[in-house]
C-alpha cells in the first residue's frame, strides 16, 4: 500500500507546491460540480447522475499525472477525472441533458463515457496494441469500478494487454461496493491488485484517498506502460454517497465492518489538514478556489441552458454509416409519435 499523508512531508512526496495547490483546486472543482450536479438533477434539470462524493483524490491524483497527450478511457462515474484532463463542465452537464457527449470543440484525447460494465478495457487495451504500430509515445488510462472486474472485458483485456505489451494502465477504483455488493461478494481474492499476476502485469495498492499518492503511483505506473509494461492500479478509495441517483443505499449499506475507517474518511477534508500543516494554503487561498469553482459552474450552468433541445432524430445519426432497415423504422416510429404528442406534455425523464 502507497501511501503519503501522514507519512511524508510534502518535500519528500516530491510533489511541487504549484502542484500540490493545483490537486487541491481541481479536487474542489469536481467535488463542488458533483454537489451541484446532484442538486440539478433532483429538480429535473438533467437525467440520471453517478455521484462520485469521495473519489475526488483518486481521480484528480490520475489525471494530473497523465501527460498531454495520454489517452483516458472514462467510465460513467469518472466525471471528476475528466474535468480535472480539461473536459469543460458545461459538456458534462450537456451529455446528461440528452446530448452529444463533447458538445464543445476541445483537444482533450478522451474516449467517451462508458456505462456497459468493464467495455472500456478491451477498447484501452486495443489502443494501446495500435500505439505499439506508430512512433507515438502516449499511454492509455481506462478506469473502472471493482464490480467491473467481475466481467470478462476485464479478463480479455488484461490478457491481452499482458501477451501484447499494450502501454496501458488499468486504472480499479475500489470504491467498497459494486452498486449493492461488497468487495467479498464480487471476488475471494486477497485483492484487486493480486489478480494482475495471472496476466503476466504488475499489480500495485495505493491510497485512493491520498491525491498525492496516486499522482505518484500512476505517474509511476505510466511511465511503466510507455516502455511496454502495462499495469494494474487498485486505488483504495469509498463511495459516500448513492451508486447513482436512482439507488437508496440505505437498504443494503447500514454499516461497513470491513471497510477501514481511513477509506471512508472525507479526502478533500483530509488533504486540506494536510495542506495547512505542511503551509501550502491558509484560509485566503481556501476561499478563493470555492469562489473560483462556483463561478465556474454557474457559467457552465448558463452555457448549458443557452443551448436548444437536441432533436430525437439525432439518436439514430451516429449509430451506423449506412442505417438498416430496422433501424429507419424505429426512426419513423418516433417521428410519428412525435407528431401526434406534444412533446412539452410527455414525460421523458
Amino acid at each position: 500500500m502507497y501511501r503519503c499523508i501522514g507519512e511524508r512531508s510534502l518535500d519528500e512526496t516530491g510533489v511541487s507546491v504549484d502542484e500540490a495547490r493545483a490537486l487541491f483546486r481541481d479536487m474542489v472543482r469536481v467535488r463542488r460540480f458533483d454537489e451541484r450536479s446532484l442538486a440539478l438533477q433532483r429538480r429535473g434539470w438533467m437525467s440520471g447522475y453517478p455521484p462520485f462524493k469521495g473519489q475526488e483524490a483518486s481521480q484528480v491524483g490520475a489525471a494530473h499525472a497523465m501527460a498531454d497527450d495520454d489517452w483516458l478511457f472514462p467510465t460513467y462515474r469518472s466525471n471528476a477525472l475528466q474535468l480535472a484532463r480539461g473536459v469543460p463542465p458545461s459538456d458534462i452537464f450537456l451529455f446528461r441533458r440528452g446530448h452529444a457527449e463533447y458538445h464543445s470543440e476541445h483537444d482533450v484525447p478522451v474516449f467517451p463515457q462508458a456505462v456497459p460494465i468493464a467495455t472500456q478495457i478491451p477498447h484501452a487495451t486495443g489502443a494501446g496494441m495500435a500505439r505499439n504500430y506508430t512512433d507515438n509515445d502516449e499511454a492509455m488510462l481506462v478506469c473502472f469500478g471493482d464490480g467491473a472486474t467481475s466481467e470478462g472485458d476485464f479478463h480479455e483485456g488484461l490478457n491481452f494487454a499482458g501477451v501484447f505489451d499494450a502501454p496501458a494502465v488499468f486504472f480499479c477504483e475500489n470504491n467498497g461496493w459494486a452498486i449493492s455488493l461488497p468487495q467479498n461478494r464480487q471476488t475471494a481474492s486477497d485483492s484487486i491488485a493480486v489478480k494482475a499476476e495471472a496476466y503476466g502485469m504488475e499489480g500495485v495498492q495505493v491510497d485512493g484517498n491520498d491525491p498525492l499518492a496516486v499522482y505518484k503511483m500512476v505517474e509511476d505506473c505510466l511511465r511503466s506502460a510507455r516502455e511496454g509494461n502495462p499495469v494494474l492500479v487498485e486505488s483504495l478509495t469509498y463511495r459516500q454517497g448513492a451508486h447513482t441517483t436512482a439507488d437508496d443505499p440505505s437498504r443494503y449499506r447500514d454499516e461497513d465492518p470491513d471497510v477501514p475507517e481511513w477509506r471512508k474518511r472525507d479526502p478533500l477534508d483530509r488533504y486540506e489538514e494536510y495542506l495547512r500543516e505542511q503551509g501550502v494554503v491558509d484560509d485566503e487561498f481556501v476561499e478563493s478556489v470555492y469562489e473560483e469553482a462556483d463561478e465556474e459552474l454557474a457559467a457552465a450552468v448558463k452555457k448549458a441552458e443557452s443551448v436548444d433541445d437536441p432533436d430525437p432524430a439525432e439518436l439514430f445519426d451516429s449509430v451506423f454509416a449506412d442505417a438498416p432497415p430496422s433501424l429507419r423504422k424505429q426512426e419513423a416510429e418516433l417521428q410519428d409519435f412525435l407528431t401526434r404528442h406534444d412533446p412539452q406534455e410527455l414525460d421523458l425523464s
